[in-house]
C-alpha cells in the first residue's frame, strides 16, 4: 500500500529536480557555472598632478584622485590583495588644445607609471588608459577641426606619441579608449617601430556613448566644451551589429585584448563577442554603475556588497574574462584576497 501511495504521489513530477543541486551552499558552489575570483579584477585608479595626498571624489564614494605617493601605496595594497592589475588615468594641472601632457615624458601618467613600476615590479600588470580627453582644454578625445569636429587621422598621430611615452615609462598594456577608426593598427605600428613589441594593446573596442560616465568625468575633471558630447565617435547604444564589427576590426588590427563598456548595459554584446573572438575579453563596470550601487546602499535600499558581487559575477557569466571595476579592492577583500 505504501509503495502504491509513493507512486501516486510522484505521478506527473519530473525525475530531474533542479532544486536538488541548490539545497546547500556547498552544492551550489560545486556546480556554479560562472566563478568570480580576485584574478578577474582590475582596479582603475586616478592620479592627479600637483596634490600632496589623496583627494576624495564626491560622486564616487571611497574613490580618490591619488597623488603619486598615495598611488604607490595603493598599488602595493592591491598587489598584497592578489589583484592582477590596475589601469591608470591622469589628471594634469594644465591642459591645451592638443592634449600634449598625454605624451610628455614628465606628464602625470608617465611619472606615475615609473613610480608604480619601481614599487611593484612585475607583481601587477600596469595598464594605462590611452586617450586625450583628460588633457585637452575642450574635453574631446582628439584633435578638433575648424568646425569643432574631432579629426580622426590627425588624432591617430597623437595616439602613437602617447603609446610610445607610456611604453617607455613602463606600461605593460596600453588601452586606447578614443574610438578612432584605425587606432589599434596605428598604435601597434608605433609600438613595434619603437622597439616595444612586448607591450600589449587592450582596445576599448565597443565603447558606447553612455549616460553612465558622469562620475568618471568628475574624477578626471573633464568638461566637454559647449556642452557637447561624443556621439559622433563613440558607439550608439542602439546598435549591436556595429559593436561586433568594431570588435572584429580591432582584433584584425592587432588588439591583444578587447573591451566592452559599460558592462551591465552591454551583457548582450559580451555574450555575442565571446562567441566570435578568441582573444581575452574585458568589460568595464563604469563609474555610474558603481555610483548607483553606492548611493542605493547608503540609502539602505540594497545590500551594496552583495549587489556588487552579483553584478560582477553576471558580467563574468556573460563572457568577460576580466572586469575593470572600482569595486576591485573591496571585492578582493570579500573574496579573501
Amino acid at each position: 500500500m505504501a509503495e502504491a501511495d509513493a507512486t501516486e504521489h510522484n505521478a506527473g513530477f519530473p525525475a530531474r529536480r533542479l532544486r536538488r543541486l541548490r539545497r546547500t551552499p556547498a552544492l551550489r558552489r560545486l556546480v556554479a557555472e560562472a566563478r568570480l575570483g580576485v584574478d578577474d579584477l582590475v582596479a582603475p585608479l586616478f592620479v592627479r598632478e600637483d596634490i600632496d595626498g589623496p583627494a576624495p571624489i564626491s560622486s564616487m564614494p571611497g574613490e580618490v584622485q591619488h597623488s603619486v605617493d598615495s598611488l604607490v601605496l595603493e598599488a602595493k595594497r592591491l598587489a598584497a590583495l592578489g589583484l592582477p592589475g590596475l589601469i591608470l588615468f591622469g589628471v594634469p594641472a594644465r591642459k591645451d588644445a592638443q592634449g600634449s601632457g598625454a605624451w610628455d615624458p614628465e606628464g602625470i601618467v608617465q611619472v606615475a607609471l615609473r613610480a608604480v613600476r619601481d614599487a611593484v615590479g612585475d607583481e601587477l600588470v600596469v595598464m594605462a588608459d590611452l586617450c586625450l580627453d583628460e588633457y585637452t582644454d575642450h574635453g574631446h578625445c582628439g584633435v578638433l577641426g575648424p568646425d569643432g569636429e574631432v579629426l580622426n587621422d590627425p588624432t591617430l598621430e597623437l595616439y602613437q606619441r602617447i603609446a610610445l611615452a607610456q611604453a617607455e615609462a613602463g606600461a605593460d598594456v596600453v588601452a586606447p579608449s578614443g574610438m578612432m577608426d584605425g587606432q589599434v593598427a596605428a598604435i601597434r605600428a608605433a609600438l613595434d617601430g619603437g622597439g616595444h613589441e612586448g607591450v600589449a594593446i587592450l582596445a576599448y573596442a565597443a565603447k558606447y556613448a553612455s549616460a553612465l560616465y558622469g562620475p568618471f568625468r568628475d574624477a578626471v575633471d573633464v568638461t566637454i566644451a559647449g556642452g557637447g558630447d561624443r556621439r559622433a565617435y563613440q558607439q550608439d547604444p542602439r546598435n549591436q551589429r556595429e559593436a561586433l564589427a568594431e570588435i572584429a576590426l580591432d582584433v584584425a588590427e592587432g588588439a591583444d585584448m578587447v573591451m566592452v563598456k559599460p558592462a551591465m548595459t552591454s551583457l548582450d554584446i559580451l555574450a555575442a563577442a565571446r562567441d566570435v573572438v578568441d582573444v581575452p575579453l574585458a568589460a568595464y563596470h563604469v563609474s555610474g554603475e558603481f555610483a548607483m550601487v553606492k548611493a542605493a546602499a547608503a540609502a539602505g535600499w540594497i545590500d551594496g556588497p552583495a549587489v556588487a558581487l552579483e553584478q560582477l559575477t553576471v558580467v563574468k557569466r556573460a563572457g568577460a574574462d576580466f572586469v575593470l571595476t572600482y569595486f576591485a579592492a573591496e571585492v578582493a577583500e570579500a573574496l579573501g584576497g
